[in-house]
């Protein structure tokens, strides 16, 4: 199996003139670039969501929703595919957790636990056929002194919870169970449903989690719901597994409602061989069906403090995967701009109702589709100048494809060329014999090539037509970079202090702007991405906390921060 992420090798012609970027390690690009799964069930698409990642054996193994297996890998890049007969595989929300010499699995409405001590090969045995309790999005956690603890919940209007599991009795529950948090949409802006946060029905409050960091219990939960872009987790604090627990001022912790690829919710957080920490969780897309998803991974740490914050800025562009303990997250930018934003494009045909502007329109949610699936049709993206590329992202998409499941998928085939002239083109990469089933395909070359133009050509589709929701290219351009937000306008609503008003002066050499903010001038770990335009109303804030609010201009030769200002 060839790598997922990987560096590709190729000739270059044009290398007088290249500005080389040197980035240590291999990077990777959100959504993940995995096999993702036709549901069994109509209108035909793809999902996973709800992720657990376990470290067991030097190996992470990857459980989602609906994915009729899971993954494992040794370096969080090239990921390997199971399936095993003996699991639940078809239930929500399966999770995993290592106690002892054994790998444990939970899955929600089975009521059996399993275990293995070789999951790499799908061998897994069942542990407890009769668990008491409802299972429902389960997070199991094993304490650093032997103890275990199992929490659950998934409802608009009941609470999570949660008991301790008796480790001498097949995990099953000892003591009372606890109510652990509910939702609180009334104080806390980012639990309001909807894209941005401006519906009033009862929020979903599910997707429980635990770590433990320095004595503390960080308990974690998602909302408002998962086919929303404001999809986040949010954390309470306690000194106790069972709590009482304390509200977060950083909540949400893990946020991604703008972009190419929203949401951030349903996770886990885990630490690597490393001892980086990460939070893998759900990304909606929504369309098709509700559940319609992808998984994102994003890296995490606690600060001095011990606040539990997530880096989710452009939190789907490229990022290093580090292969040592990196002490600042800024080690993980490689610096790339994304350059095929709103560029002028041509293609060998088009669907009416999917035009070639929605293949760089940053929204996974639309796409531009040819009329057939063809062999040689194509879409081809013109940059506007010479251009320093470091990485292509491909993100097909699903058009009238009436695939269900795994079996008989073809992968797609394709190629992709470069050119200076759109006359001599050069290949990026040769995928024509391609047999992963892989839908985000992102290639990387090991050395910067200077280009203006990229074109991918089909050569065979697994079903349906010729689609992508958006062709990415990162690099740098060869201009100048924005200019400086030095002040900004902020109105904070009198009568709903969750919401506030932003606007600004339109900055030269922008894409857009990344507004970062946070309860304190020095912790400015969430953030909000616009692109193009020059004002925003955000209604994801927490009642009774001032915030401190930074807009940074971003463009194809770089990032500006901007000045802190208080609200």
């Amino acid at each position: 199996m060839k790598k997922a992420f990987t560096i590709l090798a190729l000739t270059l012609i044009f290398v007088l003139g290249i500005q080389l970027v040197k980035v240590k390690g291999q990077t990777y690009c959100n959504p993940m670039n995995l096999s993702y799964r036709f549901c069994l069930d109509q209108p035909s698409r793809r999902e996973a969501a709800d992720p657990t990642i376990a470290v067991y054996k030097d190996n992470y193994y990857l459980f989602a929703s609906k994915s009729g297996g899971y993954w494992y890998s040794s370096d969080l890049l090239k990921w390997e595919f199971v399936t095993t007969p003996t699991l639940p595989l078809e239930n929500y929300a399966p999770t995993a957790v290592v106690i002892g010499d054994w790998l444990y699995f939970f899955a929600s409405q089975s009521n059996t636990i399993f275990r293995s001590n070789d999951p790499a090969h799908g061998k897994w045995e069942e542990y407890n056929n009769s668990f008491p309790l409802k299972i429902t999005d389960p997070a199991i956690f094993a304490d650093t002194d032997g103890r275990v603890y199992f929490y659950s919940g998934c409802s608009n209007n009941s609470p999570l919870e949660a008991v301790e599991l008796d480790v001498d009795n097949k995990l099953n529950p000892k003591g009372k169970t606890v109510v652990c948090l509910s939702g609180n949409p009334l104080e806390h802006g980012w639990e309001r449903p909807g894209d941005y946060n401006d519906k009033t029905v009862n929020p979903w409050i599910e997707g429980a989690w635990m770590n433990k960091y320095k004595g503390k219990y960080y308990l974690q939960y998602a909302g408002p719901g998962t086919e929303f872009k404001s999809y986040g987790d949010g954390v309470y604090v306690s000194d106790n597994p069972l709590g009482p627990f304390t509200y977060a001022s950083n909540n949400p912790f893990s946020s991604k409602p703008a972009g190419f690829a929203c949401g951030a919710g349903h996770g886990s957080t885990f630490a690597d061989k490393y001892g980086n920490w990460w939070h893998i969780a759900t990304m909606t897309i929504s369309v098709k069906h509700d559940f319609e998803r992808r998984l994102g991974l994003f890296p995490v740490g606690f600060d001095k403090d011990g606040e539990l914050f997530s880096y989710n800025d452009f939190g789907d562009y490229p990022l290093i995967m580090p292969d040592h303990k990196y002490t600042d997250v800024s080690e993980l930018n490689p610096g790339w701009a994304l350059l095929s934003y709103n560029k002028k494009a041509e293609a060998s045909s088009s669907i009416a109702a999917q035009p070639i502007a929605q293949a760089f329109d940053e929204d996974i949610r639309t796409y531009w589709s040819v009329k057939t699936g063809n062999k040689d049709e194509w879409l081809s993206v013109d940059l506007g100048s010479l251009c320093n590329i470091n990485a292509v992202q491909i993100n097909f998409a699903e058009n009238k494809t009436q695939l269900l499941g795994r079996d008989g998928v073809l992968p797609h085939q394709y190629l992709v060329e470069y050119s200076t002239d759109k006359v001599k083109w050069q290949t990026v990469s040769d995928k024509t014999a391609n047999t992963e089933d892989l839908t985000h395909q992102y290639e990387v070359m090991s050395v910067p090539l200077k280009a203006r133009y990229v074109r991918v050509t089909n050569y065979r589709v697994p079903d349906g037509t010729f689609a992508i929701s958006d062709l990415r290219v990162f690099g740098l351009g060869t201009g100048i970079k924005p200019t400086k937000v030095n002040s900004f306008n902020a109105l904070r609503d009198s009568k709903d202090p969750r919401s506030i008003s932003l606007s600004w002066t339109k900055q030269a050499n922008t894409t857009g702007y990344n507004i970062r903010f946070g309860a304190q001038k020095d912790k400015l770990y969430r953030s909000y991405q616009v692109n193009k335009d020059t004002s925003v109303t955000i209604n994801s804030l927490n009642k009774g906390q001032t915030y401190w609010f930074e807009i940074d201009a971003y463009g194809e030769n770089g990032v500006t921060p901007g000045n802190a200002q208080s609200h």
